[in-house]
């Protein structure tokens, strides 16, 4: 049976990680409206991505013994400045889920939970690999510049094609 602190810690990441989902699915259907189809299938991918995570915490919460609770959530932002705003909330959404993953893991080890927290190392890895996603993508961004519409065009194929990539490693995965 699964500590109660640290089933309300893992409740807590559960509601984070639906936010997430939604977050990343507004920000997908400003991108789709305003003319970034790549930006949009990165982030609908993402959102999904995010989706899959909170059913891992549902999941390993229940087999535990415990119960996943689905809290009500905040409407997420639906407007965005420019596709570089877009990306700058996701690396801040991102680092946020980091330093949550991270406190959850803390909440572990001080109730000696070592299972959640041998559990929680695959997530803290992954968000290594999303901040440094996240980094790279802010990075071109920053040198398309402002304005510039024909960097922003070859940003947006290319997240088409991190998008693709991902959702094929994903399928080859599973």
């Amino acid at each position: 049976m699964i500590n109660k602190r640290v089933e309300a810690a893992v409740n807590e990441q559960i509601k984070r990680e639906e936010h997430s989902s939604r977050l990343y699915l507004a920000m997908a259907s400003w991108c789709e409206v305003t003319g970034f189809p790549g930006a949009a299938a990165f982030l609908y991918a993402q959102a999904e991505e995010e989706r899959m995570h909170m059913l891992k915490f549902v999941h390993y919460l229940n087999d535990r013994n415990g119960h996943a609770l689905m809290s009500a959530l905040d409407m997420p932002n639906p407007e965005y400045k420019s596709l570089k705003d877009v990306f700058e909330q996701v690396m801040k959404h991102e680092e946020y889920i980091t330093a949550s993953i991270n406190e959850l893991y803390g909440v572990s080890f001080e109730e000696k939970d070592f299972t959640t927290g041998n559990f929680l190392q695959w997530f803290i890895n992954e968000q290594i690999e999303e901040e440094s996603t996240m980094r790279g993508i802010l990075d071109k961004l920053n040198l398309a510049g402002d304005g510039q519409s024909g960097g922003l065009f070859h940003i947006d194929k290319e997240l088409t094609t991190i998008a693709t990539a991902r959702a094929n490693a994903s399928t080859t995965a599973q």
